[in-house]
């Protein structure tokens, strides 16, 4: 049984540069722009991983205008963690740090183990195959926990 879509999701990863800009990506042209849909990192000291663009790149959803940002710049930048119906761990330190901000508010924070695909592989072909993995695990849980695309084209 598959739940109605909240008005505001979170992603986070160690450095919104690989499973999170994926995760949110893909939401957005499953589900539309019906839900708020944003992703961070624990840390941002890194630009979105070109594996990622190309494996939802496969999928026409468009990564490469994405901008890696930390818990702390969202927070300078004004999206308040409180405004989110859900966050959505990708990464154990991301839901321990997601745990730590969110310990006031009334809010869920889940965690999705979603593989790092970030080290594996050796060649660019076996790379590409981590990527899509964790890709395709992140399509699982999304259409797991909210049913079918409503947008895709």
């Amino acid at each position: 049984m598959t739940e109605p879509l909240p008005q505001s999701v979170l992603f986070c990863c160690d450095h919104n540069a690989v499973r999170s800009p994926m995760a949110e990506g893909i939401m957005k042209k499953f589900f539309g722009t019906g839900t708020y849909v944003q992703s961070v990192g624990v840390y941002n000291d890194m630009e979105i991983d070109g594996f990622s663009i190309a494996v939802c790149q496969e999928m026409n959803v468009e990564l490469s205008r994405h901008r890696s940002r930390s818990f702390d710049e969202m927070e300078e930048w004004g999206d308040d963690l409180s405004s989110f119906d859900v966050v959505i761990a990708l990464s154990p330190a991301s839901q321990r740090r997601a745990l730590e901000l969110t310990r006031f508010y009334h809010l869920t924070v889940e965690y999705w183990p979603i593989i790092d695909p970030s080290g594996l592989g050796e060649t660019r072909e076996a790379k590409l195959n981590a990527y899509r993995q964790a890709r395709d695990q992140i399509i699982g849980k999304l259409t797991g926990k909210w049913g079918e695309p409503t947008e895709v084209q």
